[in-house]
């Protein structure tokens, strides 16, 4: 690995993940965040099915890991239409193919940080983005705590579009902590700035929030209740249709 002492810089490069790299995702998922992903989701990453991402390796290395990937992105394409921010979007074109990419996970691993390669990573996925016509943004969820990553999404760029309270559901219950949206756009896609589209935005927030409330109560009134089954949780981040992160198991912590 890069000793952090050293003054010479490696010569990093960046590819499409690749089934050689399997493993070493997988092992570096592992060390940096405090969920487990599903093997399937390690096999559609390096397999390009239905997910896009790129790796980082650091080519100056002289033994055999040259290869090896020391840093990822992994996305996927959604429709408009089917994201939390479709309201956005909707007066900007009167398509209905509009689409997002969305960044699922971003990661490089400790000896390697400061060295402007997760930055390197999200230009790769503005690009890719910009490149499909239809395409009219790159958007991610961080929760609220983690204010490193608050920051380096605002360096990027990034717009804070959405405040989501109790976006996260850990161990059968919402977290209580707000979770933010941020946008990049590309091909003309923009945030609302007229009052009406404004106000438009705000209530579909206040109706997004009124859902979580009625849920929330909903969920206690079940758990008063002996006559509802609970559903058994493994110990896996769960990947819904829906963009609402699902977590279980034993370390509550979540970070995007």
């Amino acid at each position: 690995m890069l000793d952090p002492r050293s003054e010479i810089y490696p010569t990093i490069e960046y590819r499409p993940i690749q089934p050689s790299d399997l493993e070493a995702l997988e092992k570096i998922h592992l060390a940096l965040f405090p969920i487990r992903y599903e093997r399937e989701f390690f096999l559609n990453v390096v397999n390009g099915h239905g997910i896009v991402s790129w790796g980082a390796v650091d080519t100056s290395r002289s033994d055999d890991r040259r290869d090896e990937i020391i840093g990822f992105v992994t996305t996927r394409m959604i429709a408009a239409k089917d994201s939390e921010i479709e309201d956005l979007f909707r007066y900007n074109s009167s398509r209905k193919d509009l689409t997002l990419v969305y960044i699922l996970t971003l990661g490089v691993v400790d000896s390697y940080r400061n060295l402007g390669i997760a930055s390197s990573l999200v230009r790769e996925v503005v690009k890719y983005a910009a490149s499909i016509s239809n395409c009219r943004g790159v958007y991610l969820h961080v929760i609220s705590y983690n204010q490193p990553a608050i920051s380096f999404y605002k360096k990027m760029l990034f717009k804070l579009v959405r405040r989501l309270p109790m976006f996260y559901y850990i161990r059968g219950q919402h977290y209580d902590s707000y979770t933010y949206l941020f946008v990049y756009y590309v091909n003309g896609g923009r945030s609302p700035c007229s009052p009406l589209e404004i106000v438009t935005s705000f209530v579909v927030d206040f109706r997004a929030f009124v859902k979580m409330l009625v849920a929330k109560f909903w969920t206690k009134e079940n758990h008063c209740n002996p006559r509802w089954t609970r559903c058994q949780e493994s110990n896996t981040l769960l990947a819904p249709q829906s963009n609402k992160r699902i977590i279980s198991g034993d370390n509550t912590r979540c970070h995007v």
